[in-house]
């Protein structure tokens, strides 16, 4: 029997406790009423339990970025430290030229080491650039007093809550008394006491719960234009190292194909005693050209460069001296074995075998020809 009362009371406190949050709640319920009904109220802490959970994944996830970051610094310090190494050792080995067959891998050497230099500079700059731009503000904003304290008007106004909610069940157990009792004042004095105490309670948590969304809605505004834009400014710094490095590589291989075209030449060309003299221009221009080049080692009706890989000296007027490494726009190749072309500004006749033709040249080499 004690446990079916209890029950029974316990039933009675549940709906006594439901009839009070109606009547406070402004559901039609006397003069009691505050203006903010349950289903508002019910709304409104949904909203700020969103915005709770939002804000804080959003936190999380700006500091998993900014342990990868840093994790990413880390590993990318050790990588520039261990190329830099590289660098030294190679600019090391070309400085020293200790090789007794040609200075091919010297240069070859100190190109790759002055190369890998830069590429490590890059790299140390997009570190540098991940650090400051991406790390640093995410990190401030994580460890900032406006989230912190939005959070705590949140963690406030859920205590107020729960306060309210204790004394919705007093005020319930109060109701009941005054309906058991015969018009006893005392109890009706400590009801009333109890109602405005709740009425005043839901009147803070009304402001606060008001305070707490504005302050977490403009928090998770914020958390979202940072984190994307510090993502950008990540991908924009990676984007931009690798299209460095790309530069970089790209003028490496052309130097470094150059020097490798440079040792599987010949040695020495051919004699130019037994070639004979080199034609005039009108005899290129004129029967001579059309009769005689069209059993040429190249198209000649096409424009090519050609890297020079043996010195050549003019002798008479229309000759074009040339130097070895220089690159040569050609115009004519004749069956003779001379070609015609265009170097630093000036025209003549060279031999055709003194140049190779090179189908990719660095831009810097090209203009030099002109």
């Amino acid at each position: 029997m004690d446990a079916i009362r209890k029950q029974a009371s316990r039933i009675r406190e549940q709906v006594a406790r439901q009839a009070v949050f109606k009547q406070f709640g402004g559901g039609g319920g006397g003069g009691h009423g505050s203006g903010l009904s349950d289903d508002a109220e019910l709304h409104h802490h949904q909203k700020l339990e969103k915005l709770y959970i939002s804000t804080r994944a959003a936190k999380h996830y700006q500091r998993d970025i900014v342990r990868g970051v840093e994790g990413y610094i880390v590993t990318g310090s050790k990588q520039v430290e261990i190329g830099t190494k590289l660098s030294e050792d190679s600019r090391k080995y070309g400085s020293e030229n200790t090789c007794t067959n040609g200075n091919v891998l010297t240069r070859a050497a100190l190109n790759y080491g002055r190369a890998r230099a830069q590429m490590e500079k890059e790299r140390g700059n997009m570190l540098k650039a991940l650090g400051t731009q991406v790390a640093e503000p995410l990190r401030a904003m994580v460890l900032g007093a406006p989230l912190e304290d939005a959070r705590h008007l949140a963690q406030r106004y859920d205590r107020m809550r729960q306060e309210a909610e204790a004394q919705a069940t007093e005020v319930a157990r109060r109701q009941a008394k005054a309906r058991e009792s015969q018009g006893n004042p005392d109890i009706f004095m400590k009801l009333e006491s109890a109602e405005a105490k709740l009425q005043d309670l839901k009147s803070n948590m009304s402001i606060l719960g008001n305070e707490a969304a504005s302050a977490l809605s403009s928090v998770e505004d914020q958390q979202q234009k940072l984190t994307l834009e510090r993502l950008i400014s990540m991908v924009e710094s990676e984007r931009g190292y690798h299209q460095r490095v790309l530069q970089i590589l790209d003028q490496l291989e052309g130097e470094m194909v150059s020097e490798r075209q440079r040792i599987e030449a010949p040695t020495t060309p051919s004699s130019t005693d037994n070639m004979p003299p080199p034609p005039s221009y009108e005899e290129a221009n004129g029967v001579f050209a059309s009769s005689h080049m069209h059993d040429t080692p190249t198209d000649s009706m096409r424009y090519f460069l050609g890297e020079v890989l043996f010195p050549y000296h003019g002798v008479t007027n229309v000759e074009l001296s040339l130097s070895t490494g220089e690159y040569v726009v050609v115009r004519k190749v004749t069956g003779s074995g001379w070609a015609e072309g265009e170097c630093k500004g000036k025209a003549g006749w060279f031999p055709y075998e003194y140049i190779e033709r090179r189908e990719r040249v660095l831009a810097s080499k090209v203009s030099e020809v002109f």
